[in-house]
């Protein structure tokens, strides 16, 4: 494989790329890390960045790289006195193994990266990475204890996750304060993952998907050496509303870092909803809906938004159905519960704090009060699975529960009759299928939670089978009935629209729930289950992760049309992805150019290009004057500000210029010079729409704050720069549509632009500028051989198109020198760029030199 390693970004940049390095990528690193440490969270080692040569990069799809905290491996120590060493197996309910089954393409290798469960000696290390990747294709990512601990157990379990599930550290025992320490264990673990990947990874036809928050930073660190590399992350957990996420110290480290993945996929529209506006509102961007498909430009990349929850692996649950021993099981628990007249409903949730055990158990004991005949005859079974943490609050959730439940039983409870049967021990999976079968409701009652399945479990295993409806006494002929009882905080629940949806924290209300569950009529619980078991079914994890890999596939598809590098350092790393031919614009080259032709025309923007945008004071300084009466002194150079800003403000600002060209309000207004008369580029329409625009305009200007009107001559602006961002877009797309309406019959346009809407004059473009100073250099004969373009938005795009179009046309010299430049590196319709206000002022400086050498004495 041949791969090209950019040492010097700069040359990169210029479009001069160094000589391919022949032999490609060393993959062979060491595979064992023994030591304990802190690796710096910034590796600046910018040339280990690679970008592959388009020509050989491959559409073929021959294998993807899961990556996740944990391996989907079983570990068992041998015990026996003659053997030493460990055992492995398939785990067969990790959702990473049962995605394997959803790609649909026996001939896609998995290969599977991630820690173990158990810690491995270091002697034994490399055998053991050796066995797992010979036997299972799984690449070990072996961390010190010590390591592992700061970054699982400290930054991911005591901070992201528990702030990631709305909760903020507003004391030090509430939640876990910000720690730097844990954060650069958890940006080490994360660089160690990378180095792993690089061991296997051919990064021409590999895809990596990355699984969940304990990885957030990982994408950086892949993208820093592959800069092609094509990456999909999911994120399991909630994410929490920009006002919660934005109090974590490295948030714009995070965003960035997912930014550089290629695909990112949320289970609900909430979670992307809120990622999308902590983009907005800390790093500024903003997302686009094409053709049903979400994404963010990220320098010149389309990072795609994928929303769709996991689903069940269906096979395996059947499977599991048929199990001899979940009929025993079903059959044992009939005789403990309806045999005896008694309805069960189940509870399934881990122990910890946000599954709101303790809050169902509450409502439970209100059911009970408020329906005194429900006693000896309902039982709330609460299956209590391990804590995935640790730490007091799993201790306060245990103490808390216990205790509720022993009250519960105590005030309730009968011989041989317990309301709440707690139980607090790992069960079997046929087991807790079994308490699906026979329960009649499932409430699931988390204060917040992720993509929660028990739900889907519960409709799956009440469809059951012929042997489980024999043991029920149920005819096969039956229709099935379920019953659910859903917080409106999971992930599931708007999949799950028969549900009935609670507030956990209304304990009155989940009671109420409880109750009409228990006396729903048979035949709507049958509506309801048909409806969830068409949707469960459907929507498996097979179909889940089928679409994600499709679209991963869909979004890198054009990973080989583009030329990209790596500029920043640390975590700001990011990757620059532009057109083959987009390069940026030398001094050199431009200014050799100038020298060597005769009839020059320039056409330059003001706002963002010889202004720069976040500037208070607009007015052009003395520098900037300088520069445009030395360029408008040479007789063969035709120098054009073209601007949007209105004729009034552009001769006051440039009255000191004599020979300077001015297009105002976006080419409508031109003077060739300051001694010519204003002409116009279209016919002169009247202004009538105005008095419909304007009443508009204020009211959303009075009900959006921070937001002003900008009246010209010819055009209105509403602009929403210093208003909340996410308010501001929504209030400009409904003023859109506004707009479009009331003036449908007018002759005006209304576009969106940055942090604008604006109403302007049919046909009215900055391109019409561009035509029009080309026939007049032409009808002068000064057939213009140099021509510089400069923008920085949408309107300078106009400019581009007609200078571009216009080269093999009669209004240039076939040998032209034409340079559309555009500010920042991003798609445009110019071949060059140039980073900022600064570089362009030092182009245009050098250029005035130049003519000033050349203007005859």
């Amino acid at each position: 494989m041949v791969s090209r390693s950019y040492s010097n970004l700069l040359e990169l940049a210029s479009g001069e790329a160094p000589l391919p390095t022949l032999g490609g990528l060393s993959r062979r690193i060491p595979r064992i890390m023994t030591v304990a440490g802190i690796l710096s969270d910034i590796d600046d080692d910018v040339s280990k960045s690679v970008g592959c040569d388009p020509s050989s990069s491959s559409a073929q799809r021959d294998r993807i790289i899961i990556v996740a905290n944990l391996l989907p491996i079983k570990v068992h120590r041998r015990l026996d006195n003659n053997s030493k060493g460990w055992t492995f197996s398939w785990d067969g309910n990790s959702l990473l193994l049962q995605l394997k089954d959803g790609s649909g393409d026996e001939e896609l290798e998995y290969i599977y990266v991630g820690c173990l469960k158990e810690d491995i000696h270091p002697n034994d290390q490399e055998e053991v990475s050796q066995i797992l990747w010979d036997t299972f294709k799984c690449v070990p990512t072996f961390l010190p204890p010590e390591l592992y601990n700061s970054y699982y157990h400290g930054f991911c379990k005591q901070q992201l996750w528990p702030l990631f599930h709305y909760m903020l550290p507003l004391l030090p025992d509430l939640g876990g304060r910000f720690n730097r320490s844990m954060w650069q264990a958890y940006v080490s673990v994360n660089k160690i993952f990378a180095d792993r990947i690089m061991e296997v990874i051919n990064p021409e036809d590999d895809f990596v998907w990355i699984h969940d928050y304990h990885l957030m930073v990982l994408p950086t660190f892949l993208r820093k050496r592959f800069n092609r590399v094509k990456l999909g992350f999911f994120l399991h957990s909630p994410f929490p509303s920009s006002e919660i996420y934005k109090t974590l110290p490295i948030r714009g480290e995070l965003l960035r870092a997912l930014l550089n993945s290629d695909l990112i996929g949320f289970h609900t529209f909430d979670y992307a909803r809120h990622f999308l506006s902590c983009c907005s509102r800390m790093l500024g961007l903003s997302y686009e809906s094409k053709r049903g498909y979400m994404g963010l430009e990220y320098y010149g990349r389309t990072v795609s938004i994928k929303i769709l929850p996991v689903g069940i692996h269906m096979g395996q649950l059947q499977s599991v159905l048929n199990l001899p021993e979940t009929e025993a099981k079903v059959v044992d628990l009939i005789n403990q519960f309806s045999a005896r007249g008694r309805t069960m409903l189940l509870g399934v949730d881990d122990m910890d704090i946000f599954k709101g055990i303790s809050l169902k158990l509450l409502a439970m004991e209100q059911l009970l009060l408020q329906q005194p005949e429900k006693r000896g005859k309902v039982v709330l079974v609460q299956i209590a699975n391990p804590a995935r943490g640790k730490g007091k609050y799993v201790q306060e959730v245990q103490d808390e529960t216990f205790a509720t439940v022993k009250r519960i039983n105590e005030t309730f409870g009968e011989p041989g009759y317990d309301p709440v049967i707690l139980i607090n021990q790992p069960l079997k999976f046929y087991e807790r299928v079994a308490y699906y079968v026979v329960a009649e409701c499932c409430l699931v009652t988390a204060v917040r939670d992720g993509m929660n399945l028990i739900p889907y479990e519960y409709i799956i295993s009440r469809q059951g089978n012929e042997k489980l409806d024999k043991a029920l006494g149920l005819k096969s002929s039956r229709l099935k009935k379920s019953t659910l009882v859903l917080s409106e905080f999971i992930g599931c629940s708007p999949s799950l629209s028969g549900a009935i949806r609670v507030n956990p924290w209304n304990i009155d209300g989940v009671a109420d729930a409880m109750e009409s569950a228990l006396v729903m009529a048979d035949a709507e619980k049958q509506m309801r289950h048909e409806k969830h078991y068409k949707y469960v079914s459907t929507h498996d994890v097979a179909y889940w992760a089928r679409s994600f890999l499709h679209d991963l596939e869909r979004t890198c598809k054009d990973h080989a049309r583009c030329r990209s590098w790596g500029i920043g350092f640390g975590l700001s790393f990011r990757v620059v992805a532009l057109d083959l031919n987009f390069r940026k614009l030398a001094m050199e080259h431009i200014v050799s150019a100038y020298g060597r032709t005769t009839n020059r025309a320039f056409l330059l923007d003001y706002d963002g290009t010889l202004m720069p945008q976040n500037s208070i004071d607009k007015r052009p300084n003395s520098k900037t004057i300088d520069i445009i009466n030395s360029l408008c002194r040479d007789k063969n150079n035709i120098v054009f500000i073209v601007s949007a800003r209105s004729r009034e403000t552009l001769t006051e600002w440039f009255s000191s210029c004599e020979k300077l060209g001015i297009a105002a309000e976006h080419g409508y207004f031109l003077r060739l010079n300051r001694d010519e008369e204003w002409e116009t580029c279209v016919p002169i329409v009247e202004c009538k729409w105005k008095q419909v625009t304007e009443p508009v305009m204020k009211l959303y200007t009075e009900t959006t704050d921070g937001s002003v009107i900008e009246i010209k001559e010819t055009t209105m602006g509403w602009c929403y720069e210093d208003a909340d961002p996410d308010f501001g877009s929504c209030q400009a797309k409904e003023l859109l549509n506004h707009l479009e309406s009331v003036l449908s019959n007018e002759p005006v346009t209304v576009k969106s632009g940055q942090n604008c809407v604006e109403v302007k004059p049919q046909g009215v473009s900055k391109g019409l500028v561009a035509k029009r100073l080309l026939s007049m250099m032409q009808e002068k004969g000064m057939l213009p051989d140099f021509v510089l373009c400069i923008g920085d938005d949408r309107s300078d795009e106009d400019m581009f198109e007609v200078i571009t179009s216009s080269l093999n046309g009669p209004s240039i010299a076939p040998s032209a020198e034409v340079f559309a430049c555009t500010v920042g590196r991003k798609p445009s319709k110019a071949r060059y760029y140039l980073d900022d206000t600064v570089e362009i002022i030092k182009l245009m400086e050098g250029l005035a030199s130049v003519a000033e050498h050349m203007i005859p004495s």
